[in-house]
């Protein structure tokens, strides 16, 4: 092959590459001569302006330049070729270009001389920065709308600091809130804003430090505006890292929250009046206990008021730990006690180790024994002289840092205010007392509630009745039991609570029928604050009060029509809501319920939903009558003696067999309660070791014994259950067997209740089977 054949083929491949790079570029590519016309473009060009190629080679290059620019341009076109030069991209200019149909668009462009061996050309590399203008310009008019923000937020004191804590950008709101111009405070360190006191502590580092290492820092507290005047701060300091990790700064937001302080100290302002104006007290005092607990949390409260006959401090202790320190009528010394040294000093007291030697051991043993480990006592300042001291402590050496202690000043203040007499004391000391006592009587209740202990008596038929208790407790089914009044309905629920697996959450129960109609949803569901005339506080319902634990419903028979398919509702969707709520709360709850009515006679009369009647007979308890447990009641007479004559502070060792056989042979309608009530009288008036049994009030018993009465009671009571056989055991309605013996309904129920026949006696087919066809 020829030696310029190859060269020749060399250059013909270099130039085609040439001319497929000119195609791919992103960019529109021209090329000019001296007189500023077009000598090539490439395909991009014809893309970007419009134009094409044949239409653009020959024309002045300020056919794609906007006419105002024309004039200018063809001076500037001059000077460059004058002296050609290097002009890159992003040099400043803000340049145009126009397409053929008169448009316009930001451009930036590139110019490179190009040297031939005939002229000098001018190569011109034209980019498309449109979207580039966009992004700018949204990017411009969001750090502008952020700078109107933080200039606007007049509320918020927003600024940054540098690594060292140096103020370095201020805000108006910085600038009311504190009141310095950003030309007097920038450079400043921030630390100018806080109390003397807590410069000295170091809390202005301590703050960075831990934004540092957490992120993040909150807190409040009182800070220093330029005039020296004080505000209350809620304050957030966040770290600034770069990409890299590295630390380059912290915001710093500040809120003024002055009102809000005020508004805290008013409520507690208004707990105090509440006391001095005789409402509840055992309310007050939990309140109070609680308005502490929120400002400053605790475990331990306690008011120490000085007793002035014996020169002592009265110590009462506040809810919820009472009693964890002091007892009701706990009396302290002065001598090198914290409480003395706070009474003689009119100074708070803080101590975060209670085995310092500053005070004697035998003060602080008491603290030490509960736990206490660190306390703040405070004097009780009213009318300008300081009438005792108010104590919280916690378990924890910190807790009480972040807190100013004007706060718990200011607290301890308006405590004293309410607590000014003794004789108020006095009060609160008695009414707790009486709580404690309740307290422990609610505790022997409980230990007594733990299974079947309560429960008394060896016959089958209560035995059957606790196997059945014991079956269903472990499981969440509902429970129906099923009962005359008196037979200890209620005992046998708390025996299923006991033995679930629920026995350490809430038993709550609701009477159905003791609780007025109007009330009852209320009592039920829970109402908020303004749901109707007199909800002047938000009411948390026994639904609620039961999550997690267990909800028994007394007298379920007695629950009005209209609430049945809320109940119903609330047990199938495991969630209610509050009257005058719109927020749904989910409940957990196991329900029991029970009964003395026949709520399948209900149903069929209107009076009770099927659907709730299933859902909760799911397993049906039924106790038997005192009169169906006759060899019980020995075993239950000697019960109720022990229990009451304990009670009484008697000794009683005898029970005389007359009197045992006549409490025996009485058919007690009321059942076991009504034998309680009979055997509380009699040890009341029992005055030496025999139990004085009032047998005037049995006489109905002889009665019984007398054949031509048996006979006549007897045959009323064949006769009846023979209808209600022959009616199906259906007691109402057409065919019924009241209409059969011309009674009325309501009489027919009294009649059947007063001669002890229940529905199995007449009924020759099972409960469950009966159940089935109803429905």
């Amino acid at each position: 092959m020829p030696m310029h054949a190859s060269k020749n083929d060399a250059a013909g491949s270099i130039q085609a590459l040439a001319e497929r790079l000119l195609e791919c570029l992103p960019d529109a590519i021209l090329v000019t001569d001296g007189e500023g016309r077009i000598r090539e473009a490439n395909p991009r060009t014809e893309r970007v302006f419009g134009y094409t190629r044949e239409e653009l080679l020959g024309k002045p290059i300020e056919v794609l330049i906007p006419e105002r620019f024309h004039r200018s341009h063809v001076h500037h076109r001059t000077g460059y070729h004058a002296e050609p030069r290097m002009r890159p991209m992003g040099a400043g200019l803000e340049l145009s270009g126009r397409r053929k149909d008169g448009s316009e668009f930001p451009v930036d462009i590139l110019l490179s001389p190009v040297e031939t061996a005939q002229e000098t050309l001018a190569l011109a590399v034209v980019r498309d920065i449109t979207e580039r203008k966009q992004m700018e310009d949204a990017l411009r008019k969001s750090e502008e709308r952020f700078r109107l923000l933080v200039d606007g937020a007049r509320d918020y004191a927003m600024f940054v600091l540098d690594t060292e804590g140096r103020v370095a950008t201020w805000n108006p709101g910085a600038e009311r809130i504190k009141g310095y111009a950003a030309e007097e405070i920038i450079g400043e360190h921030f630390s100018r804003f806080y109390l003397d006191a807590d410069v000295e502590r170091g809390k202005p580092e301590r703050a960075l430090e831990i934004a540092r290492r957490e992120g993040r820092y909150e807190d409040e507290g009182w800070r220093v505006r330029k005039d020296g005047s004080l505000f209350w701060a809620n304050v957030v300091i966040t770290a600034l890292r770069g990409k890299d990790g590295r630390l380059i700064g912290f915001s710093k937001v500040a809120r003024d929250f002055s009102q809000r302080k005020a508004a805290e100290e008013s409520l507690l302002l208004e707990l105090s009046s509440a006391m001095l104006t005789g409402l509840d007290i055992r309310t007050t005092l939990a309140a109070i206990g609680a308005g502490i607990q929120n400002i400053a949390p605790h475990d331990y409260a306690a008011i120490m008021l000085v007793d002035s006959e014996t020169g002592e401090l009265h110590a009462q202790g506040l809810p919820p730990n009472e009693d964890a320190i002091f007892s009701a009528e706990t009396m302290l010394p002065l001598e090198k006690a914290p409480g003395g040294w706070v009474l003689q000093n009119q100074r708070p007291l803080l101590l975060k180790d209670l085995h310092t030697r500053r005070f004697s051991a035998e003060s602080l043993e008491r603290y030490v024994r509960a736990g206490v480990k660190s306390g703040y006592w405070l004097p009780l300042s009213s009318r300008e002289r300081v009438i005792g001291t108010l104590f919280i402590g916690s378990r924890s050496e910190t807790a009480f840092d972040p807190i100013d202690v004007e706060t718990l000043l200011q607290i301890a203040r308006q405590i004293a205010s309410a607590v000014n007499n003794v004789q108020a004391f006095r009060q609160i000391s008695e009414m707790t007392s009486k709580l404690a006592q309740e307290k422990r009587y609610l505790e022997d209740e409980l230990r007594t509630e733990y299974g079947f202990e309560e429960i008394v008596g060896e016959s089958a038929e209560l035995k059957r009745v606790l196997k059945q208790a014991e079956t269903v407790a472990p499981t969440d089914a509902t429970a129906l039991i099923l009962g005359d009044t008196g037979t200890g309905k209620e005992l046998i629920a708390r025996a299923i609570h006991q033995l679930s697996n629920r026995h350490d959450r809430t038993f709550v129960k609701l009477n159905c029928s003791a609780i007025p109609l109007g009330l009852l949803e209320s009592e039920l569901f829970g109402h908020e604050k303004g749901a109707f005339t007199g909800a002047i506080a938000q009411k948390v319902g026994r639904l609620e009060l039961a999550h997690k634990g267990t909800l028994f419903l007394d007298e379920i028979g007695d629950l009005p029509l209209e609430l049945q398919p809320k109940i119903l509702r609330a047990l199938q969707e495991k969630e209610i809501e509050r009257l005058g709520g719109s927020r749904t709360i989910p409940v957990d709850v196991r329900l029991i319920a029970a009964t003395n009515r026949n709520l399948e006679t209900m149903i069929q009369e209107g009076q009770f939903r099927s659907d709730l009647y299933y859902r909760l007979n799911v397993f049906p308890i039924r106790i038997p009558p005192l009169r169906k447990r006759v060899g019980d009641i020995p075993l239950l007479v000697n019960y109720f003696v022990a229990k009451h004559a304990r009670r009484m502070n008697k000794t009683i060792k005898a029970i005389p067999p007359e009197a045992m056989d006549a409490l025996t042979k009485w058919r007690w309608p009321g059942n076991v309660r009504e034998l309680e009530n009979f055997i509380e009288r009699a040890v009341i008036l029992t005055q030496g070791n025999t139990l004085r049994v009032p047998l005037t009030e049995l006489a109905a018993a002889e009665q019984q014994a007398r054949p031509s009465d048996e006979s006549l009671e007897s045959a009323e009571r064949e006769h009846i259950l023979r209808v209600l056989r022959e009616s199906k055991g259906m007691i109402g309605g057409r065919g019924g067997a009241a209409e059969k013996l011309g009674l009325k309904r309501t009489t027919l129920n009294s009649r059947l209740k007063k001669l002890g026949i229940e529905r199995d006696d007449y009924s020759g087919f099972p409960v469950a089977v009966e159940r089935s066809r109803n429905r």
